[in-house]
């Protein structure tokens, strides 16, 4: 199956169009909105775009459904909540990820202002749209979420982890050193190596001359809706939030690359159709877009994910072969080749080859409830 791969992420300055208008991302500084700012986003996407906003596998916010007088007015009212850049290139450069639970000015946040700043300086190195950084915790939370090398706290210091390597470098200075590890990138090739991604450079062997041995720690229990020492988690069907949504919030919001958001209250917040109890079947389940909103997709997916969510123990609906909305396995993949078909992977991803193929709704959900009866491992 053919798809185009963009090799780049939309922003506020440089939208991306798709098969329901303009997609426009948010990169807020340190993941994190206050009040009016959300406020303000709520209104834009009502107003100018189709009330829908996305919460990214990156912690940003996409608006969708905008035309160009109405990214026009958005860009207007962004520049004034302070949530752009000076200039597309630097937008684009400015892909960092900090914890979501990491605490407001501590020294996590500190050093992804840090290395925000450099990374938007004129003398930055030029990385590939899609590279990028993860500063996160020292048993990580971040360690399922893109990203092209990861910051963890050691000690009284940070280590630097390449994407797939099993070594690190001590970090003297995290965000010089995060920068200098960029360039390493850079000059060993990295940005024709498999899509300009860390994993593809390290998996053909190339590995930095002050390697210590050892990888990522393990990582934390994965993060369920529910009380946090930072607030409460809330979860979202497949990390699309409406308007009307958004503007029900009243606190401080962390975004997070998990398809929740963490409101910084302790108060128990009512948001209609938000996911609040742990281990409801959509948040084990993947879908993206799907048709008609993108002009890549062969079907539509998220209502075929909602009703087969229940049916198995991780979901992957996929609407082409590139498989945006989960990188990795799932005990079930479908990837559309058609209005009404699918082809099934079973424990795998998009690249694998399918168990079966050209499916029915009908079909699968078939399937899957017989699996599911004979307690097959779905």
């Amino acid at each position: 199956m053919s798809f185009q791969i963009k090799g780049w992420c939309p922003g506020a300055l440089r939208p991306m169009r798709s098969g329901d208008g303009l997609v426009l991302r948010i990169r807020a500084r340190g993941g994190r909105l206050l009040p009016e700012q959300s406020r303000v986003i709520a209104d834009l996407s009502a107003r100018l775009g189709n009330g829908l906003i996305d919460l990214t596998s990156r912690a940003n916010l996409q608006l969708r459904g905008l035309d160009q007088a109405g990214h026009a007015e958005a860009i207007t009212a962004l520049d004034a909540l302070g949530l752009l850049d000076d200039s597309p290139a630097a937008e684009a450069r400015r892909n960092v990820m900090l914890s979501p639970v990491a605490p407001v000015d501590g020294p996590a946040w500190h050093l992804a202002a840090e290395l925000s700043r450099r990374l938007t300086a004129p003398d930055a190195p030029d990385l590939p749209g899609k590279f990028g950084f993860a500063i996160d915790e020292a048993a990580p939370v971040l360690s399922e979420a893109p990203a092209d090398i990861r910051l963890i706290p050691k000690g009284t210091g940070w280590h630097l982890h390449p994407e797939g390597a099993d070594w690190h470098l001590p970090a003297a200075d995290p965000a010089q050193d995060a920068l200098a590890l960029a360039g390493w990138f850079i000059a060993q090739g990295g940005v024709s190596a498999g899509r300009g991604r860390m994993r593809a450079l390290i998996a053909g062997g190339t590995r930095h001359s002050d390697a210590v041995p050892g990888g990522l720690p393990a990582p934390a229990p994965a993060p369920q809706p529910g009380p946090l020492a930072q607030g409460r988690l809330l979860g979202f069907a497949f990390g699309q939030i409406t308007a009307a949504q958004l503007a029900a919030i009243t606190a401080p919001i962390r975004l997070t690359p998990w398809r929740m958001l963490l409101l910084e209250t302790p108060e128990k917040v009512r948001i209609p159709g938000a996911i609040e109890a742990p281990g409801d079947p959509l948040l084990r389940s993947h879908a993206c877009t799907g048709a008609p909103a993108c002009p890549q997709a062969r079907a539509e997916t998220r209502e075929l994910a909602r009703t087969l969510a229940p049916l198995a123990a991780s979901l992957h609906v996929s609407g082409c072969a590139k498989g945006c909305a989960h990188r990795g396995r799932a005990a079930i993949t479908l990837v559309a080749t058609g209005p009404d078909r699918f082809d099934l992977i079973a424990d795998g991803t998009t690249a694998d080859p399918p168990l079966a193929c050209a499916l029915s709704r009908i079909d699968l959900a078939s399937r899957l409830a017989q699996w599911r009866a004979h307690d097959a491992p779905i």
